[in-house]
C-alpha cells in the first residue's frame, strides 16, 4: 500500500514538472513574440517619423540649392563647402544628415540617344517620343569604360548595347542588342525602348556583368533628360578627371585632365570660353555638341538624406532640378542613395 501512494506522489511530481516546463516554454514563445511584435511596431513607428523628418529635409535642401543658384547666377562654384559634405539636423529623438552632389557630373545613360528637341533646357519628355542613337554619347561612354580598364571590344560593344536598349527601334546597332537576342534568354525580357530611370538597369544590358557594373556605377547616373552630360568645370574634382578625359580619352588622357581640374582659379570660371582656351583643352578636336555639354552652372543636383533615430534608419535620395524656376525635386527614391 504504502508502494503504491510513493508510485502515486512520484508520477503527481512528475506530471507537475511536465507542466511547469510547458508553461515556461509557452511563457518563452509568447514573450519573443511579444518582443517581435514591440520591435516592429517601434520599427513602423520610426519609419514614420523618419520618413515625416526626411520630408521636411527635402524642402530645406530645395530651399538651400535655391540660395546656392542665387549665390552667383553666372556660375556654381564649391563656394561654401557643400559639396560632399554631410550637414547634421537635430530632431527629436536622434538626427538627419544631408549630403549634396553636382549629380551632373556623371555620364548620363540618357545620352546615349537623342529626341526630336534635345535643347539645353529639355528635361520634360513626352510620351511617344521617339529616341534614335546618338554618335557622340556612345563614343563618350565607350571612352569612359576604356579608361577605368574594360577592353575595347567590350567597351563597343556595352556602349552600342545600351543605345540599343533605349532607343525606339527594334534593329540592333553594330555589336550591340535588340528584342530578338533578349528574347532568347532564361528568363526572356524586352528593351525598355525608353529612358533609362536607374543606372542599375544597365545590369540587364547585353555584355554587361556585375564586375563592370561595379566599375561603371560610381561614373554613371540616369539624368531625365537625354541631354549630353553637363560637366560642370567649376565642380568638378580632380579625382573626378576620367569623365572631363571621356570627351576626348586619346586627345586629353587622365594625367592632363587631372592637371587642368587641379588649375582651376578659386573663384571658378564664369565662362566655358576661357576653359576651353587653356592648351590643354584648345588642341583637342571635338564636336560642337560636346564643347557645349561643359557648362559653369549646375543644374542638376542630388541629395542623399538620413535620419537615425536611436539607431533606427531611414535613407532617401532625391533629384533637384535648378534649372526650374523655382527650384524642384523631380525624383525621390527610398532606401540606401546612390
Amino acid at each position: 500500500m504504502a508502494c503504491d501512494r510513493s508510485s502515486e506522489r512520484g508520477a503527481a511530481l512528475l506530471t507537475v514538472l511536465l507542466l511547469v516546463a510547458i508553461l515556461s516554454v509557452i511563457a518563452a514563445v509568447a514573450l519573443e513574440r511579444l518582443t517581435l511584435a514591440s520591435r516592429m511596431t517601434r520599427n513602423i513607428v520610426s519609419a514614420d517619423q523618419g520618413r515625416a523628418y526626411l520630408l521636411s529635409a527635402e524642402q530645406m535642401v530645395v530651399t538651400r540649392i535655391g540660395d546656392l543658384a542665387a549665390l552667383r547666377p553666372d556660375r556654381t562654384t564649391l563656394e561654401g563647402g557643400w559639396l560632399g559634405q554631410d550637414q547634421a539636423i537635430l530632431v527629436p529623438g536622434g538626427a538627419v544628415t544631408a549630403r549634396m552632389i553636382d549629380r551632373g557630373n556623371c555620364f548620363n545613360l540618357n545620352s546615349l540617344v537623342k529626341g526630336p528637341d534635345n535643347g539645353p533646357g529639355t528635361a520634360e519628355i513626352q510620351d511617344g517620343t521617339t529616341f534614335v542613337p546618338r554618335p557622340e554619347g556612345i563614343a563618350q561612354f565607350a571612352g569612359l569604360m576604356r579608361l577605368l580598364g574594360i577592353d575595347h571590344g567590350q567597351a563597343e560593344q556595352i556602349a552600342i548595347s545600351a543605345a540599343d536598349w533605349i532607343d525606339s527601334d527594334t534593329t540592333p546597332g553594330n555589336g550591340g542588342a535588340e528584342d530578338q537576342y533578349y528574347s532568347g534568354l532564361n528568363p526572356p525580357y524586352r528593351t525598355a525602348n525608353g529612358l533609362i530611370a536607374d543606372p542599375s538597369e544597365l545590369l540587364m544590358v547585353s555584355s554587361v556583368t556585375p564586375d563592370v557594373y561595379q566599375r561603371l556605377r560610381p561614373w554613371i547616373c540616369a539624368l531625365p533628360t537625354p541631354q549630353l552630360s553637363p560637366i560642370n568645370i567649376n565642380t568638378l574634382l580632380p579625382g573626378q578627371a576620367v569623365l572631363l578625359a571621356m570627351l576626348s580619352p586619346e586627345g586629353l588622357g587622365l594625367d592632363a585632365a587631372r592637371q587642368v581640374l587641379a588649375q582651376r582659379p578659386p573663384e571658378g570660371y564664369g565662362s566655358t570660353v576661357s576653359f576651353w582656351s587653356l592648351p590643354a583643352m584648345a588642341k583637342l578636336s571635338v564636336p560642337e555638341p560636346v564643347k557645349g555639354q561643359l557648362v559653369q552652372k549646375t543644374r542638376w543636383f542630388e541629395a542623399s538624406l538620413r535620419a537615425d533615430l536611436g539607431g533606427d534608419m531611414v535613407e532617401e535620395s532625391v533629384l533637384i532640378d535648378a534649372g526650374a524656376k523655382p527650384v524642384r525635386l523631380v525624383r525621390r527614391q527610398w532606401g540606401e542613395g546612390s
